[in-house]
């Protein structure tokens, strides 16, 4: 993550936290302050609700505190599985059972977002609003995520508590600047904190000015002359192939500047029951402008993607009843 980015985390003045052996425990409203930005810029690149990462890493990890969190950067809990990397042994739902250790925290958040992003078993939930908290509690639970059975509750409350789902609202990074001294917490790999002051920084957007909106539902930036899309995955810390899914082109095809480009997957459903074609619209221009994907569009409306459309037809942006 961009080190200007990384400062802009830290929102509030930070009291000292000390190394976690003998040290006073962090409370909820400094985990929010220092790891919202992370939470955040996951949902930009993967489109796991800020809200749902930051109560799932706060219930997880114990608001940080958990010898999990501290012992080996592991803030949601997650098991070895087909994990390959180094592992930390503690009992859970059986005796000695192996969870997955992380360099950093930031690590632990970027595996959570790829984790719930790359099974298929939690697919389902990126059709959710990126605003429906609740829907995205309650799939969790249903996908199995937790044994407990108020999980979803759980979850739902810390959000509700903490107005967390203030976070899913952000599109564009905050910017904040001070002619003051800012005390940032400074990570570790072994995850014990000291704290250092640095010199105020400069007001800057995450992803270097980009605004970021939403339609549908779906965070989207708008091309520039000379955008192409290895260019923009670099920017947005996204994996190559990304992109090119995500709106559905391939992935050594021209950008034109305005051209509308995707950050998450497309939606199943549209805001509105149709659109009428207007001349030159395409299954792909309207898929793209209305936030959905084309191979549902071509379900709802019984045609092929190639097919050519008339000035006037109806397309339906969800399934007729």
């Amino acid at each position: 993550m961009n080190s200007k980015v990384r400062l802009l985390s830290i929102l509030f003045f930070l009291p000292l936290i000390v190394a976690a052996n003998g040290g006073r425990k962090i409370n909820r409203a400094e985990y929010i302050a220092m790891y919202k930005n992370d939470a955040i810029n996951d949902m930009k690149k993967m489109g796991v609700p800020a809200s749902i990462t930051m109560a799932q890493a706060l219930l997880e990890s114990s608001d940080g505190n958990s010898n999990l969190a501290r012992l080996a950067n592991n803030h949601f809990g997650i098991k070895c599985s087909d994990w390959k990397g180094p592992s930390y042994i503690q009992d859970d739902d059986t005796k000695d059972e192996c969870f997955r250790k992380y360099n950093s925290v930031l690590e632990s958040y970027d595996d959570h977002s790829n984790f719930l992003r790359t099974r298929p078993r939690y697919a389902f939930l990126f059709e959710l609003d990126i605003k429906d908290y609740k829907g995205w509690a309650k799939g969790l639970k249903k996908a199995g995520y937790a044994t407990d059975p108020t999980y979803a509750d759980r979850l739902i409350k810390i959000i509700e508590d903490n107005e967390l789902y203030l976070l899913d609202n952000d599109t564009g990074g905050p910017a904040y600047a001070s002619n003051t001294t800012v005390p940032v917490i400074e990570e570790k790999p072994n995850n014990n904190f000291t704290r250092i002051s640095v010199p105020a920084v400069e007001v800057v957007e995450a992803f270097e000015s980009r605004q970021v909106k939403q339609n549908n539902g779906v965070n989207y930036i708008i091309a520039r002359e000379g955008d192409t899309f290895e260019k923009l995955a670099h920017e947005f810390e996204l994996g190559h192939w990304q992109l090119p899914k995500y709106n559905e082109m391939e992935s050594d095809q021209m950008l034109a500047a305005g051209q509308r480009i995707y950050l998450q997957p497309k939606k199943s459903t549209g805001t509105k029951a149709l659109v009428v074609v207007k001349d030159g619209d395409t299954i792909h221009s309207i898929a793209q402008s209305m936030g959905i994907k084309v191979k549902y569009l071509c379900r709802y409306n019984d045609l092929e993607e190639t097919q050519a459309l008339k000035p006037g037809q109806k397309i339906y942006l969800k399934k007729r009843s």
